[in-house]
């Protein structure tokens, strides 16, 4: 007979892993990343790196450099060819995933999860629009920060998980 190991859910945490994470929330709340943000939500994507210089004017250019470098590393951005082309949870390129934000600009977002939690990060409601996964049918709800509309009723959310943590954004969506 087998033995039976029960574990509390502290013993099953992987502490390296959230470590990482801790990291990464923290990277979240600096100004650079902040002022990323707020530059997808009010122009859309991608940003020029330059145009994140410039807003912090009062900064050494090899500080922002650093911290742009930063939260590329920790997979927060994507720099590619001097521009920031996927700031989660935005993309620049377009996805099977559209976020309406409340003054009717359109967003996309890496994924279905992101798209969720929209309306929370900006404090208002937003429309989300996909398709489902298996038949291709057109899914419409709303979402506000306290959780979503009616018409979402019925609508599953799937995901799995990634089999490498560490590994860097998806190419594709």
């Amino acid at each position: 007979m087998a033995n039976l190991v029960i574990k509390t859910a502290d013993e099953l945490i992987d502490l390296e892993l959230e470590g990482r994470w801790r990291t990464r929330r923290a990277a979240r709340e600096t100004g650079v990343s902040r002022q990323i943000l707020r530059m997808f939500l009010d122009q859309g994507g991608p940003i020029p790196v330059t145009r994140i210089a410039a807003a912090f004017r009062d900064e050494p250019a090899t500080a922002i450099q650093g911290a742009l470098v930063a939260l590329d590393d920790d997979d927060l951005i994507r720099v590619r060819e001097g521009e920031i082309d996927i700031a989660y949870p935005f993309s620049a390129s377009p996805t099977a995933f559209i976020v309406r934000l409340p003054d009717g600009k359109e967003r996309y977002t890496c994924c279905a999860i992101d798209a969720l939690g929209i309306a929370p990060m900006i404090g208002q409601s937003v429309e989300i629009r996909s398709r489902c996964h298996h038949c291709a049918v057109p899914l419409t709800f709303s979402a506000t920060p306290q959780g979503l509309g009616p018409e979402a009723d019925g609508i599953m959310l799937w995901f799995g998980k990634r089999v490498d943590e560490r590994s860097k954004v998806f190419d594709t969506l």
